[in-house]
């Protein structure tokens, strides 16, 4: 089944989730309002003429500054059995940054959310096990938030892992071959 039929067939089913429908270079993407998440994607992964049984992808997007609501997670899903793919973009708002978690659907999602919060700040509810898994537990912040500071200057404040580093760094300069 092509992409365009199955969103629209999923914004007849769900008229007030599905907020648009694009497509750009053969690609469709359906942009959904976060509320109803979870039961739009159990639609999805539970009917037979549908069938997603394999969640690709899940990742965040920033539009600080570019367009509100601030964030979207983009979900990535796939048919195994029909062959056929489909993007969704969950929109969350920077003021209620969070959205459920499909890890009841797919196990495997539970990585990707982690991944997510860490990253972005977005809060999945329900995931079994949302801590950081890139950065470590210590970590301030949320580094691919465009307004993440690219560079900082904290002085004593510094992360002390990142201190660590350099000290160590300085000692091992007088091993380094010329």
């Amino acid at each position: 089944m092509e992409p365009q039929t199955i969103a629209e067939q999923l914004k007849d089913k769900y008229p007030a989730e599905v907020r648009e429908i694009k497509e750009f270079r053969g690609q469709c993407s359906v942009i959904v309002a976060k509320g109803g998440i979870k039961e739009l994607m159990r639609y999805l992964h539970d009917t037979p003429e549908l069938y997603f049984d394999y969640l690709t992808d899940l990742c965040g997007v920033d539009y600080f500054e570019k367009k509100e609501p601030r964030f979207e997670v983009v979900y990535h899903l796939y048919s195994i059995r029909h062959k056929h793919m489909l993007r969704l973009r969950a929109e969350v708002s920077e003021e209620e940054c969070s959205i459920d978690s499909v890890t009841d659907i797919w196990t495997g999602a539970e990585w990707h959310e982690r991944e997510c919060f860490d990253m972005f700040g977005i809060t999945f509810t329900g995931n079994p096990d949302l801590r950081r898994v890139l950065m470590p537990e210590d970590w301030e912040g949320h580094p691919l938030r465009k307004d993440y500071p690219l560079k900082s200057d904290l002085g004593d404040m510094e992360w002390q892992g990142y201190l660590d580093v350099l000290k160590t760094a300085e000692n091992n300069r007088q091993y380094e071959v010329r």
